[in-house]
């Protein structure tokens, strides 16, 4: 129990940073294609979404992806 909670802080990071760099991209200036940018870190948000999915199930993976992208809400 204790690996999967560490694995679950750790995907949940690796999104919490995607997202950041995916508003950077709408953001900031633009060093490779936005779209290209932004379509690559919304991929791999999927790819932690998918590991978190398989640890926690499908309805608590998608609670804990919207906590970390929208904390507030």
């Amino acid at each position: 129990m204790r690996d999967n909670l560490s694995e679950v802080a750790r995907i949940r990071q690796q999104i919490a940073e995607e997202y950041a760099a995916a508003r950077r991209g709408l953001e900031g200036p633009a060093i490779i294609s936005r779209h290209e940018f932004i379509a690559t870190r919304m991929d791999n948000m999927g790819r932690s979404y998918h590991e978190l999915s398989e640890l926690l199930g499908e309805q608590e993976a998608i609670k804990v992806v919207a906590e970390t992208i929208w904390p507030t809400l």
